[in-house]
């Protein structure tokens, strides 16, 4: 199974993992990615802490915890490869809206691409190293 049939099958907990260029780390709860027709995974980011983070440094991850018992799901390592501000495939891929004062409040929407580096389970991988 593709990640994009993944993700539209399945539901669950997503977070994303990221630092700055000093290795100040944080998370975040995020929906699950959008996958795109070239393999690549997007999330719909405000002008927040992961959005500042993923800028200075394009490593990040994220682990999604799928519904139901146990500690089912996916780890996927990601490296930005760019960003677009507001654009028509953004408003394309929402799932979500909100009334128009409160989108405003919240300012711009950053649609954040990601190339998926290395995917192993949200649990009891092989240690591997990385590059």
């Amino acid at each position: 199974m593709n990640l994009g049939e993944y993700f539209e099958t399945h539901r669950g907990v997503g977070v994303l993992a990221s630092a700055d260029a000093e290795g100040n780390v944080d998370l975040a709860v995020y929906a699950r990615p959008h996958v795109l027709e070239d393999g690549t995974v997007a999330f719909i980011m405000r002008d927040k802490l992961t959005h500042r983070n993923v800028r200075s440094n394009p490593r990040a991850v994220y682990l999604f915890l799928e519904e139901g018992p146990g500690y089912h799901g996916k780890r996927l390592y990601l490296t930005m490869t760019g960003e677009e501000q507001d654009t028509q495939l953004l408003e394309s891929l929402r799932r979500r809206t909100y009334p128009k004062e409160e989108e405003n409040l919240a300012g711009p929407k950053f649609l954040v691409r990601f190339r998926v580096d290395r995917v192993i389970p949200a649990v009891g991988a092989i240690p591997v190293e990385f590059p």
